[in-house]
């Protein structure tokens, strides 16, 4: 309940984030069939990157300031890079689009989005982000609470077949957050089991993260993937050295997207001593 998006918008964690998102959202926009989509920690939807909080911390400028400059050509990056020029263009120069914004501004009239944010600040400021928006309900609420209040989703009548949930925690509960994901996918997997689930996590201790990925494989998805991109070194436990993607039953040959994208993405961000993976924890039959 203190963590506050608005120091850390913008940074290397969001860059890589954003860009899987649009291009899990592009993905799956491909078919027809209307989706739904929940974010379980959406913030407040826009940040301004000339403010106090960003100031503050600098990150910005290592992450969305450095990849505008470096301009890398992959069409993921470009398409990310659109959307921001979109939001600026909307909002301001020094604007930065959070998740539900990126969401918005990726899916379809016929789709829906549920945003959840249990800050009420930033729940109120989300609120008047969406408040034109007739897809996108705003809910006040744990987003872990949500996930069993909310899949499979429904809208009246209509049931949505396929979308995405993102779940992107502030980690305050540090390793307990891990328990708390793991938990949530299995039980969303049960209720809404064709779903593709992205759950965000930053890296610090590499071995704190091995018990996370063997309790990962035995989720009862189609398919489990791992993406992961970082900026320093992997050799201190006192910095986020870089973050990952928890992928569940993610789009067809969305690793080959990701394989291609995360080069250029460290080249761009990243000092001496960054990487990039891609890997299977359990492939499609």
């Amino acid at each position: 309940m203190n963590y506050r998006h608005a120091f850390h918008a913008g940074n290397h964690a969001d860059v890589f984030k954003h860009v899987a998102l649009l291009a899990l959202c592009d993905a799956l926009t491909a078919k027809p069939a209307p989706l739904f989509a929940l974010d379980t920690h959406a913030g407040r939807g826009l940040y301004a990157l000339d403010g106090a909080s960003a100031l503050r911390t600098g990150e910005a400028e290592g992450g969305i300031g450095r990849l505008v400059a470096e301009a890398p050509r992959h069409p993921a990056i470009a398409r990310y890079l659109s959307a921001i020029k979109a939001c600026r263009a909307e909002h301001g120069s020094s604007a930065y689009p959070g998740s539900p914004w990126l969401l918005a501004h990726a899916l379809r009239a016929g789709d829906r989005i549920a945003a959840c944010e249990l800050h009420p600040e930033e729940a109120a400021q989300l609120q008047s982000v969406f408040a034109r928006d007739d897809r996108v309900a705003v809910h006040a609420r744990d987003g872990y609470a949500a996930m069993k209040a909310l899949l499979p989703p429904r809208l009246g009548e209509q049931r949505f077949n396929r979308g995405l949930v993102l779940i992107d925690p502030p980690f305050e509960a540090q390793l307990d957050e891990f328990d708390a994901i793991l938990g949530a996918l299995r039980d969303a997997l049960g209720r809404w089991p064709q779903g593709t689930y992205a759950a965000w996590y930053p890296i610090k201790r590499r071995r704190a993260l091995h018990p996370f990925f063997r309790r990962a494989t035995t989720l009862p998805a189609r398919s489990v993937l791992v993406a992961e991109m970082m900026v320093h070194p992997d050799d201190s436990p006192l910095r986020m050295n870089g973050s990952g993607l928890l992928l569940l039953n993610p789009p067809w040959q969305f690793d080959a997207t990701l394989r291609a994208v995360l080069p250029q993405l460290v080249s761009a961000l990243g000092e001496a001593g960054a990487a990039w993976r891609v890997d299977w924890l359990r492939a499609a039959d």
